[in-house]
């Protein structure tokens, strides 16, 4: 072997040993860590009754020992086909808007659109970062948009590519639009709205510090995205020749018109749906896939053609649908080994001996690390606020700041931890590791982390009520 060919296959080499795990082999790795955890974490659990208002709350002080369920050689194995089932509602959503978008994207539609962006910018296509992500960061903070990112990822992906951006642009801009939304959220019913009914506080009552809130982590999340969009966007050479390429589209014809108005009204009907009829994501889909047979319809395609394109766009979408059900195979493990629990009820004992302005910091951070085991804003709400209120009061901590403790905490690893599925789908589908996601948003993460305990630190202060 030669000197030339011996450095080549070195090189090679240490590429192989620097790639960063493929997605499933970093989900199966936690599903085995989690395993593992149901041998060192004892078993417990807290009682559970049915509040008032119908939901399931914890009982404060109601934590006993009891026997767990420690994992066996199959339980990392089953608990893939588990999270499958678990997670089905939502990876079918990405199946069923994946399809669709499909169809939409196998018109040429989106291309002639960009082109018409383009020509109507004249170059200042930056201006639609901050835009898009304003609109995001609206949903997030108004009806809890997250799952529903996943479509605008396939929607954006192209767009972005034809404008000159990368991947992490198109998945950053609905990912971190609506997850800043969502954290500093004003008016989010199942975040805000759950955690305040459990406190027993007026809904949505705190909402001008919230909106004040909102507009500060919301506009530091938008400076990041953009600054980096501009930074990385096409140099004038490849910009000429992309320019080139979308110039020689044909423009906007009347069917493509009527294609845009599906699109569009589908949009505008589901945020409709979603706002004041209380729709997830079983109506989403229905949307989608009728807006998949209008906009085949519209562009003249037979049955079949249709059901092909459908196809297609599912066999994309498809191993970011999968990623859903090994993220909630995580959660299926520590669930069935009773050890969510014991995790509560340890770091409940370690804020409660802490000064009142730390234990209301010690609230967040620990709502910061149970959104890691409990992905779910209403759910996180059940299972800690009523734990969480008791402790503020008994220490000085108003129950409006531990209601933003919880909220914060919620929402800032939403968009981190792999144990999310929608963000991990999104990743997925946008084409973006997990690895490199966590190295380009782990400076604005930091950034959120130090907001967010001074918006707590002044609740604070100031007695928020």
């Amino acid at each position: 072997m030669s000197q030339m060919d011996r450095t080549v296959t070195l090189e090679a080499t240490s590429r192989r040993q620097f790639a960063f795990p493929h997605i499933f082999v970093v989900l199966f790795t936690f599903i085995c860590i989690a395993a593992a955890m149901t041998y060192l974490v004892d078993a417990g659990s807290y009682e559970r009754v049915i509040s008032e208002q119908g939901k399931t709350v914890v009982v404060p002080g109601s934590y006993s020992v009891m026997e767990g369920q420690q994992a066996t050689l199959l339980t990392p194995f089953m608990a893939v086909f588990s999270g499958m089932k678990e997670g089905s509602s939502i990876i079918f959503f990405i199946f069923i808007s994946g399809g669709a978008f499909g169809v939409l994207k196998a018109t040429g539609v989106l291309q002639k659109l960009v082109n018409s962006i383009s020509r109507s910018l004249s170059g200042n296509d930056l201006i639609l970062i901050p835009l898009l992500m304003l609109l995001f960061a609206i949903g997030g903070a108004t009806f809890g948009m997250a799952e529903e990112s996943i479509a605008f990822i396939i929607i954006l992906a192209p767009i972005m590519k034809m404008l000159g951006y990368n991947a992490m642009v198109a998945a950053a801009v609905p990912l971190v639009g609506a997850g800043a939304g969502f954290s500093a959220a004003f008016m989010n019913p199942f975040t805000v709205g759950v955690a305040q009914d459990i406190a027993q506080l007026p809904m949505f009552s705190g909402l001008g510090l919230r909106v004040a809130y909102w507009f500060v982590f919301v506009g530091v999340s938008i400076a990041f995205v953009t600054l980096y969009a501009a930074r990385v966007k096409s140099p004038p050479g490849s910009a000429a020749e992309l320019n080139k390429e979308i110039s020689d589209l044909a423009p906007l014809g009347t069917a493509d018109r009527f294609i845009l108005t599906a699109f569009s009204g589908s949009i505008l009907l589901i945020a409709y749906g979603v706002i004041r009829h209380g729709w997830y994501i079983g109506e989403i889909s229905a949307v989608f896939l009728m807006m998949g047979m209008a906009v085949g319809i519209f562009a003249r395609m037979s049955p079949n053609e249709i059901a092909e394109h459908f196809v297609n766009g599912l066999k994309e979408i498809a191993m970011g649908a999968l990623v859903v059900g090994f993220a909630f195979g995580i959660l299926i493990v520590l669930k069935d080994g009773n050890i969510l629990d014991t995790i509560l009820y340890q770091l409940e004992q370690v804020i409660g001996s802490m000064p009142p302005v730390l234990t209301a910091v010690g609230m967040f951070l620990v709502q910061l690390v149970l959104n890691c085991l409990v992905p779910s804003g209403s759910g996180q709400a059940a299972l800690t606020m009523p734990l969480m209120v008791p402790l503020a009061d008994l220490v000085g901590v108003t129950r409006q700041t531990a209601v933003l403790a919880f909220q914060l905490g919620d929402g800032i690893t939403n968009i981190i931890t792999p144990t999310s599925g929608y963000f991990m789908a999104g990743l997925s589908v946008a084409g973006v590791s997990w690895g490199k996601w966590i190295q380009w948003i782990l400076p604005l993460f930091l950034i959120q982390l130090a907001l967010a305990i001074s918006m707590v630190t002044l609740a604070y202060y100031i007695s928020w009520s």
